[in-house]
């Protein structure tokens, strides 16, 4: 992208591409992925493998639940992607690409296929590859117990192998845990006062209807 393409371009091109009001609850969301992607079409070393792909796919999935209406979510990340330079379609393929392998690995042979998702000497980290590292090894494990604490253990034993920063990625992974649970109480209390909305409306309407009849 040229070098001219500032933040204000970015944001110029984000809501030429998605013309809709967002709710308060996305908002910082979509503010941090893009500026966040702003930053990273910038950086000479930055490369979008699987990690990073399976990453920003699982961290927009998280932080959309319940949007409404429920067509606006692959449009809202494709205008995120294209107003940086960025194929959300391409990034969509590869993350479902590389979770639907990671499903066919064994204990054994995850580690050995993680290895070709390795960052390059040099190349940027992003604290979305550490999500996506995390989201590969939980569709690894399908079913078997392992609870989300042993799951971001393994991610950060597995850092040093794959070009990845240990530190970073424990501290990425644990931001990431705890957010999450925010936004899934969130959703539910926005979700729990909206029907309770509904119930009102509904409660007044029959009252109103109650009162024209008599």
């Amino acid at each position: 992208m040229a070098e001219r393409h500032t933040i204000a371009d970015s944001k110029r091109a984000f809501h030429q591409a998605f013309p809709h009001v967002i709710a308060p609850l996305y908002r910082r969301v979509a503010d941090e992925l893009l500026v966040e992607l702003h930053l990273l079409s910038h950086q000479t070393g930055f490369q979008a493998n699987n990690l990073f792909a399976v990453g920003l796919n699982t961290v927009f999935e998280r932080f959309t639940q319940g949007y409404r209406p429920a067509e606006h979510p692959a449009a809202l990340l494709s205008a995120l992607c294209s107003s940086n330079g960025f194929d959300a379609g391409q990034f969509k393929e590869s993350a479902q690409q590389s979770l639907k392998e990671a499903e066919g690995h064994s204990d054994d042979s995850l580690h050995t296929w993680l290895k070709q998702q390795s960052l390059s000497d040099g190349a940027h980290y992003s604290r979305l590859m550490a999500v996506g590292l995390f989201a590969l090894l939980e569709a690894s494990a399908g079913n078997a117990e392992k609870d989300a604490e042993a799951l971001r253990k393994q991610a950060v034993d597995l850092s040093a192998d794959l070009g990845l920063p240990a530190e970073r990625v424990e501290k990425d992974l644990t931001v990431f845990s705890s957010n999450s649970e925010r936004m899934e109480q969130a959703v539910e209390l926005m979700q729990e006062t909206l029907a309770a909305e509904r119930r009102k409306k509904e409660r007044r309407l029959a009252e109103a209807a109650q009162g024209s009849a008599s």
